[in-house]
């Protein structure tokens, strides 16, 4: 088995330290080349061990000042669940509102966009057929929660007034009102989540670290005759946000 990589070591040492309160949150760790010299390593394995920690929200960076202990934050916990596609409108609003907090997102549409092979097969149409893109940033109260880029064939909503989620007389709703307006039942989604780093244009929109933690989800919503009707890549900054599934148990 191959030994643990030294910038790994360390990070772990700086954690426990941390958890044994030597360092306090608000606390400035002192510099890197005092604690390369403790632990006999190079600045560089410092500086990756704390980055790893940074994008962990273990520790966080202050330009010309230096590495400081992260405050505790409070994670939003965002439910996955059946149920908030019942309520009606769009279920992020309806997320939010059950935390006390107001729901917006922005919004850019293209359409008819090219499917990718990956598109393709989720959906289940030819690679190259168009697509409506839909690229969103959620915010709860004015902050960056949420990423997600929708893709639904076009094919299914052209020359219907739901052709572009965000525009039109049904603008905003979720996929399940906007489909239930053009006579689709959707009846069911799935989602596979996965951990990932956010990439340099990721990091940007959600104010965090490139590379931190996030949670990726693709979501596929079916029909009731099981077509995919629309399918998303998710983003959630792990650090910021908890995702928690609720499944139902039928007796």
């Amino acid at each position: 088995m191959s030994e643990q990589p030294p910038y790994l070591r360390i990070a772990d040492l700086l954690r426990q330290r941390i958890a044994n309160r030597e360092w306090t949150p608000g606390d400035r760790l002192p510099a890197r080349a005092a604690l390369a010299e403790e632990y006999g390593v190079g600045d560089n394995v410092i500086r990756r061990a704390q980055e790893l920690l940074i994008s962990q929200g273990v520790l966080e960076g202050r330009a010309g000042s230096g590495t400081y202990v992260a405050e505790p934050r409070e994670r939003l916990r965002m439910v996955r669940s059946q149920y908030r596609e019942q309520t009606g409108g769009s279920p992020f609003r309806a997320d939010m509102a059950v935390l006390g907090k107001r729901g917006t997102w922005e919004s850019r549409t293209e359409a008819k966009v090219p499917a990718t092979a990956d598109i393709a097969a989720r959906l289940g149409i030819d690679e190259g057929a168009h697509c409506v893109r839909t690229a969103y940033e959620f915010l709860a109260d004015g902050k960056p929660v949420q990423l997600s880029t929708s893709w639904e064939p076009y094919d299914l909503t052209a020359g219907t007034l739901v052709v572009l989620p965000e525009g039109g007389p049904h603008a905003g709703k979720g996929v399940v009102d906007r489909m239930a307006e053009i006579g689709i039942t959707v009846t069911h989604s799935v989602e596979q989540p996965e951990p990932g780093q956010a990439s340099a244009e990721e990091a940007t929109l959600l104010g965090i670290q490139r590379g931190a933690l996030v949670t990726r989800i693709h979501r596929t919503y079916f029909s009731d005759d099981g077509r995919p009707v629309e399918t998303a890549d998710i983003v959630v900054p792990a650090a910021q946000c908890e995702i928690v599934y609720e499944v139902p148990v039928s007796r």
